[in-house]
C-alpha cells in the first residue's frame, strides 16, 4: 500500500514558488525542493482552495465536503471565541480523510496547524489522527509559541506542551521523527502524515529573528515584515520538505509514496500572486488559486502540467482512494476524486467549483473557462482562461451567460446551510483592537 503524505502550507501566494514562475522566487533559489516535486511530478496550474480563509479550507480538506454544510466552517476564520464552544469546531462523529485512512489500514499523524476548534469537545486525535504535534489556533509567534491571545499554543496529542525552537523547524523535526519511527518499526502498515506548517503566515519571523519576537508587541506584526523575510520564511519550510525527501530515500520509502503540497488559500501582504488579482479573503483568483503539485513515482508522469479544475477537498477524495479508503454514505462527499488525471486516462474533465463568503457578500463559480462573482452588490462575469488577471468584465457582453451562471449559484446555494448573523469575518486581526501579548 502507498504511503500518504499531505503537505499545506499557510497563506502562501499563487506565484511564491519557483515552480509556479514566481518573479521573486527563481526556479531552484527560493524554493528548490518542492521545485524538484514539480520537476519529478505534475502541477496543477488552475487549482484552487475551498475558501479564501485558512479554517474553512481545513473543514473541506478533512470531510472531502463543501464545508458550508458544518456550523464551525462558517466562521471566517474561527477564532478565540469558539474556546469552550461545543459548536464551533469539527464534530469528532463527522467521517473524515484520516479517519477513514485510519479504517483502511492507515497509520495516521498531523504535524502542524489544526485550527478546527479546541479541546476538550474537539481536537486531531478526536477526527482520525493517531498523533498530534502543533498548534490549536489559527496562528501562533514562531517562538514563543503563543496565539494571539497570548496563551500557549503548542500540543503533543491532548497536552500542552512546551518547547524551545522555531515552530517551523519543530513541525520538520516532528515529521522526520514520525517516518524515522515508522520505518524503524519495519512495519508492513502504510502511513498518513499530515504535515500543515504555519509558513509563511505572519508574524513575520525568520529563524534568526528570535530577538523580533522578545520586542513584539502583538502577534499580529502589522509594523514588520518584508518580501526578504516572508521568502526566507518559505525558504525554511522547503528546507525541511527536502530534509523529508532524504529520510523517505534512505529508507527506501521515496518510491512508495504519495506526496501532495499546497496551501489552505491565497497568499496575503508579501506573497506574489502574479497574474492574480485579490488574496486571503477574497474570491478573486488571488484568494482561491493556489498551487498544488504532486508526486507520485510510477503513477504520475514526470514534469507534467494539468489544467484540470480542482479544488481542495477534490484531493483529499483522491488520497483516500489511493489508501484504499470508503466513505460512509450517510454523510455527504462533495469532492470528485482527480484519479484519472494522476494516472494519464484524462487530460481533464469538466467540474464546476462553487464559494460563498460572508465577507463583502461574495460569490463565485468556475466553469470551464468561465467565472461568475459577486462582491458586494457588483456582478462580473470573466473568461478566466483568457483573463486570469480578471480585468474585462464581460457581464453586458454575455447577458445571458451571466444569468445562467447566476442561476446556477443560486441553485447550488439552496443546498447549503445559510450563514447565520452571528458568524466571525475577520483577517484574524483587527487594527483597532490589537490584544497585548
Amino acid at each position: 500500500m502507498t504511503n500518504i503524505i499531505y503537505i499545506v502550507a499557510d497563506d502562501l501566494g499563487y506565484a511564491d514558488l519557483g515552480c509556479y514562475g514566481g518573479r521573486e522566487a527563481q526556479f531552484g533559489q527560493v524554493s528548490p525542493n518542492i521545485d524538484k516535486l514539480a520537476e519529478e511530478g505534475m502541477i496543477f496550474l488552475e487549482g484552487y482552495a475551498n475558501s479564501p480563509v485558512c479554517s474553512p479550507t481545513r473543514f473541506a480538506l478533512m470531510t472531502m465536503a463543501y464545508q458550508y454544510r458544518l456550523r464551525g466552517a462558517l466562521e471566517e476564520p474561527i477564532n478565540s471565541k469558539s474556546k469552550g464552544s461545543d459548536t464551533l469546531g469539527l464534530p469528532t462523529h463527522i467521517p473524515t480523510l484520516p479517519s477513514q485512512l485510519k479504517k483502511a489500514g492507515y497509520y495516521t499523524g498531523l504535524m502542524g496547524k489544526w485550527h478546527l476548534g479546541y479541546p476538550p469537545t474537539f481536537g486531531p486525535r478526536a477526527s482520525g489522527y493517531d498523533e498530534f504535534f502543533g498548534i490549536m489556533a489559527g496562528g501562533v509567534d514562531y517562538f514563543s509559541h503563543k496565539s494571539g491571545q497570548g496563551d500557549h499554543d503548542l500540543w503533543i496529542n491532548e497536552e500542552e506542551h512546551k518547547e524551545i525552537g522555531y515552530l517551523t523547524d519543530l513541525i520538520s523535526e516532528r515529521s522526520l521523527d514520525f517516518i524515522n519511527r515508522r520505518a524503524e518499526e519495519k512495519s508492513e502498515q502504510p502511513f498518513f502524515l499530515s504535515i500543515h506548517y504555519t509558513a509563511p503566515h505572519w508574524p513575520w519571523e525568520t529563524r534568526d529573528d528570535e530577538h523580533l519576537s522578545e520586542k513584539m508587541t502583538t502577534l499580529f506584526h502589522l509594523e514588520g515584515g518584508n518580501i526578504h523575510t516572508y521568502r526566507k520564511m518559505i525558504h525554511h519550510m522547503d528546507e525541511g520538505i527536502g530534509r523529508i525527501m532524504e529520510t523517505l530515500e534512505k529508507h527506501g520509502m521515496a518510491d512508495d509514496t504519495l506526496i501532495v503540497f499546497t496551501s489552505d488559500n491565497g497568499g496575503e501582504r508579501f506573497s506574489d500572486n502574479w497574474p492574480l488579482v485579490g488574496g486571503k479573503m477574497d474570491l478573486t483568483e488571488g484568494g482561491i488559486r493556489v498551487p498544488w503539485v504532486v508526486r507520485w513515482p510510477g503513477v504520475v508522469k514526470k514534469g507534467s502540467v494539468s489544467m484540470q479544475h480542482c479544488m481542495t477537498m477534490d484531493w483529499s477524495r483522491t488520497l483516500l482512494e489511493a489508501g484504499n479508503g470508503e466513505f460512509d454514505p450517510n454523510y455527504p462527499v462533495d469532492g470528485v476524486s482527480l484519479m484519472p488525471v494522476l494516472k494519464g486516462e484524462t487530460e481533464r474533465f469538466e467540474r464546476p467549483l462553487y464559494w460563498r463568503m460572508k465577507h463583502r457578500a461574495q460569490r463565485a463559480l468556475r466553469l470551464e473557462e468561465w467565472k461568475y462573482l459577486k462582491v458586494d452588490e457588483h456582478e462580473y462575469l470573466f473568461n478566466v482562461k483568457n483573463d486570469a488577471r480578471e480585468r474585462a468584465n464581460l457581464a453586458k457582453r454575455y447577458p445571458d451567460k451571466l444569468a445562467d451562471m447566476r442561476q446556477q449559484w443560486l441553485d447550488w446555494n439552496e443546498t447549503m446551510p445559510q450563514i447565520p448573523e452571528d458568524a466571525t469575518v475577520s483577517l484574524g486581526y483587527s487594527v483597532a483592537d490589537m490584544p497585548q501579548r
